[in-house]
């Protein structure tokens, strides 16, 4: 259900761009197939399925309105759920605020770049009231170098494959992608477990 090729080819560019919405801004989009959706799009689209153009603008503005709304469900909700929940102390939200006072930008941007972490960041970015104004800076750099970048990678990788090869291990070349983009994750959670 949640394979790449088969959202493409059932649900199209509509599919396109309610999952990339869905997986950068509502929390419970975090399982959705963001990268690797990406990356099946820019194949299909050197293929001739897609249109790249289009592929690349619904991208960056489902991505970008997805981040403003996990935004918007961060500061409508995050510090409600914050000072009721027993595991997220009100530390947490300041440890926060003081992390994104120093790094927001840079963290808005490259959070769009590894999968669940790009689901929760605009939400914490709301949580802690951070400016509208360089929230959707950042937000609008994040979307559209993730937005344009992981599709046109997809479509360069397309054009260096051959097609019969491609339409024979595309799974296995969407899953290889897949794996390398949780790589960053799990090298942060080992440096910070060795702290």
């Amino acid at each position: 259900m949640l394979d790449p090729e088969y959202l493409l080819k059932t649900f199209s560019y509509l599919g396109l761009a309610l999952i990339i919405f869905a997986e950068t801004g509502l929390l419970l989009g975090f399982f959705l197939p963001g990268d690797s959706l990406l990356i099946t799009a820019g194949l299909f689209a050197a293929r001739g399925d897609l249109n790249l153009g289009v592929v690349i603008g619904l991208t960056v503005v489902a991505a970008f309105l997805g981040n403003v709304s996990g935004y918007a469900i961060g500061r409508q909700f995050g510090p409600a759920v914050f000072a009721r929940a027993r595991f997220l102390k009100p530390e947490y939200v300041e440890q926060a605020r003081e992390y994104f006072d120093r790094r927001g930008n840079q963290t808005l941007v490259l959070a769009r770049f590894v999968p669940i972490i790009r689901t929760l960041v605009p939400t914490l970015a709301g949580t802690i009231q951070m400016s509208p104004r360089t929230f959707m800076i950042a937000n609008a750099v994040g979307a559209l170098l993730w937005g344009a970048g992981v599709p046109l990678a997809g479509y360069g990788l397309g054009k260096i494959i051959p097609a019969d090869v491609l339409d024979k291990y595309i799974l296995v070349i969407v899953g290889v992608i897949l794996v390398a983009s949780f790589v960053p994750v799990l090298l942060e959670i080992n440096k910070r477990r060795r702290r």
